[in-house]
């Protein structure tokens, strides 16, 4: 592959921790999504749902096979696309995604985005493992490609995964139809734009090391590196980064092993001298997103979301799965249907008003704000005061001290993004 030079710096950042490293007995899941800084990210739960064999779905720029039956699922995606940076599903499984480059060529034809990907597997699968399944037959049948920002200019990547649920979580690292996939049981893990997965492959493409072979990147000899071999020579700038905020994530879990909780996450999410949190001129942390997952299946999993840049500036909100869940539309994008720039061919020729009433309620507060120091110490104090409220709660359903009516369960998010809104106005 000629190696281009790419756009400017982004980056995303995703982690889990596992017994023993947890404080708890519960596997806990985090990511930061760093996306063009001005780009909404909307946050969507869609119920459970059947569809008649053979029947056809349109993801952001093409159709594919649709599944018979589809998990419920919330997720926290760019307005402007199908699918989603991270999410989760009703069975506990947690997936978020990131941009790499490889030595296997970007092309600008359209297929799946890796954040359709993300969608699907979770619409899909009932454990890490069933999506990891479900992401793979998908990215060899059809392929990934197509812009991944809503832009005239293309702006094309591979993917990297983090999947996980109750028990385990996997890494599932990509260049192009092909892949390797490595199988987490313990302790902790982070992926951080770039390949890392070395000779420890649990699972791979039936033709990874043969097309490797034709391409003259492995003789064949000796033990394979999925990143030592399809790793670019020389590295475009924004995975040069990467390693140095790999490296930051990786340290920092290992700080708190053995005593990682939640909170332990958000913090590390909210961490912006190790480049975690994103705040540069181009790109920022749109969306941020924690789960706690118990390995006790009669407790609930929670998952947080902010719906809001800046999880530094920002409100993590419970949800839990439930049936008959209140849409949060005050967390959600307007719909232009037809008349979507992205629908249109050329695509992103004109731009639309994506920003949801949170996102405006909040984005309003932080200016205020910037002019006046007291003002921004009370914001804060108050924000930390919301999400502190919302943790403690949490914890009490987690550890058994309260027993909430599926009814509040059902209308949970709904009332913490009301209840913030609120409070900003």
């Amino acid at each position: 592959m000629a190696e281009q030079d790419h756009p400017a710096p982004s980056s995303c950042d995703c982690f889990v921790a596992l017994p023993p490293a947890t404080a708890s007995r519960a596997v806990i899941f985090g990511k930061n999504s760093d996306r063009p800084r001005d780009e909404v990210q909307e946050v969507v739960y869609l119920p459970a749902a059947t569809y008649a064999r053979g029947a056809k779905l349109k993801c952001t720029y093409i159709e594919v096979e649709q599944a018979e039956r589809t998990h419920a699922v919330i997720l926290s995606r760019p307005a402007w696309l199908w699918g989603a940076e991270m999410g989760a599903n009703e069975h506990g499984v947690c997936i978020g995604n990131e941009g790499v480059w490889t030595k296997e060529p970007v092309g600008e034809e359209e297929a799946l985005l890796g954040m359709d990907l993300v969608r699907l597997g979770l619409e899909r699968g009932s454990s890490a493992h069933e999506a990891l399944q479900a992401i793979t037959a998908l990215l060899e049948r059809y392929g990934q490609g197509g812009s991944c920002k809503e832009e005239p200019t293309p702006f094309v990547y591979h993917n990297t995964f983090l999947l996980a649920d109750r028990s385990e979580a996997w890494v599932l690292e990509t260049a192009g139809r092909y892949w390797a996939a490595q199988r987490i049981r313990e302790g902790t893990r982070n992926i951080s734009n770039q390949l890392s997965i070395g000779t420890d492959i649990t699972a791979e493409h039936a033709g990874l090391r043969r097309h490797a072979q034709s391409q003259g990147w492995w003789s064949g000899d000796g033990e394979f590196s999925f990143s030592k071999v399809f790793s670019l020579s020389h590295q475009p700038v924004r995975m040069e980064a990467a390693k140095a905020r790999f490296c930051a994530g990786k340290e920092l879990l290992q700080q708190h092993a053995g005593r990682i909780t939640v909170e332990t996450i958000m913090d590390i999410l909210r961490d912006k001298a190790s480049g975690i949190c994103v705040d540069s001129e181009g790109f920022c942390t749109t969306g941020s997103m924690v789960s706690i997952l118990p390995q006790d299946p009669t407790l609930p999993c929670v998952h947080f979301f902010t719906a809001t840049p800046d999880p530094s500036r920002s409100v993590f909100k419970p949800f839990i799965f439930v049936a008959n869940v209140t849409p949060v539309l005050k967390a959600m994008s307007p719909s232009f249907g037809d008349k979507d720039p992205v629908q249109k061919v050329p695509r992103f020729q004109s731009r639309v008003d994506r920003r949801h009433e949170l996102y405006q309620a909040h984005q309003a507060a932080l200016g205020l704000v910037e002019t006046s120091q007291e003002q921004g110490q009370k914001l804060q104090q108050t924000m930390q005061d919301l999400e502190r409220q919302g943790l403690e709660a949490m914890k009490e359903i987690l550890a058994g001290g309260i027993t909430l009516d599926p009814e509040e369960l059902a209308d949970l998010l709904f009332d913490c993004v009301d209840t913030e809104i609120k409070f900003y106005k």
